[in-house]
């Protein structure tokens, strides 16, 4: 079981969509007249609040070269859950034919998904309280307590997922105290938790068309004669293993006492 190499990019995708829902924030600067004087697109960047706290102690003034830019957004990944409450039947399947001429014959199956709950931390970092403001009021609107996004989940079998974006909590601090060179840091802290399903390896087989059972009236040691055989083909005999069709059922007797070989396709007499 174990050793069977696949990887679906499903946790950097869930990532991914959560970054880009906060790639585009924008807020703006007035005047005394409301005139607006400054506007500026928020960046955004994953990584822990300690990073920026670190940076603004090293260079308070920060009158290097380099220096952190306020306002701005960053978010780090928490935990990894199961979430039992989202348990689906593990016995059951994807299907999906492949979709080129030369494996149209080959049928794609994957087992159900693990769900797994994933805590990712928000933070928005502002120099002054009127930019802090303006970030988290443009994104809390949006969670009543939940954003559901429409992720491309499981691309190699055709799998559209919704997933849920809980906002769990708002926490808020103002580290104004310090002397004079200190500098000011405003940080809203919002914890979401992302509700997701992993999802295991694909299995690529040959579409079975024919299925055929030979009755016999007693048991092998009895070296019994066949008396009928039942089979199922599909109808029209060229369809896929998606199309919608039916089934033609044939029913044979026989009193010949031969058997059905597998491996030359035909029937044998016994001995």
């Amino acid at each position: 079981m174990l050793g069977q190499q696949f990887y679906h990019e499903t946790v950097r995708n869930i990532i991914v969509a959560f970054g880009t829902m906060f790639n585009n924030l924008q807020i703006v600067r007035k005047d005394n007249s409301g005139t607006i004087t400054q506007a500026m697109k928020v960046p955004l960047a994953y990584g822990p609040k300690q990073k920026w706290l670190t940076r603004l102690d090293a260079d308070p003034s920060l009158a290097n070269a380099v220096a952190i830019t306020l306002p701005r957004l960053g978010f780090e990944i928490g935990s990894l859950t199961y979430d039992s409450t989202r348990k689906l039947n593990r016995v059951q399947k994807f299907k999906k034919v492949k979709s080129s001429s030369s494996d149209a014959n080959k049928l794609d199956t994957q087992f159900m998904p693990v769900p797994y709950n994933m805590d990712i931390t928000l933070y928005a970092m502002a120099k002054n309280s009127d930019d802090a403001l303006q970030m988290v009021e443009q994104i809390l609107p949006y969670f009543q307590p939940d954003y559901t996004l429409t992720l491309n989940d499981m691309a190699d079998m055709g799998i559209k997922r919704d997933v849920p974006i809980i906002l769990n909590s708002v926490a808020y601090e103002d580290n104004y105290q310090g002397d004079f060179e200190s500098r000011r840091a405003i940080i809203y802290t919002l914890a979401f938790t992302l509700k997701f399903y992993l999802y295991g390896p694909v299995t690529s087989s040959s579409v079975i068309k024919t299925v055929q059972v030979d009755q016999y009236t007693d048991l092998p040691a009895v070296t019994p004669t066949r008396e009928q055989r039942y089979s199922v083909a599909p109808t029209p005999a060229g369809a896929d293993a998606d199309d919608d069709f039916g089934f033609n059922e044939t029913s044979s007797f026989f009193q010949d006492a031969k058997n059905y070989d597998s491996t030359s396709g035909t029937d044998v007499k016994k001995g």
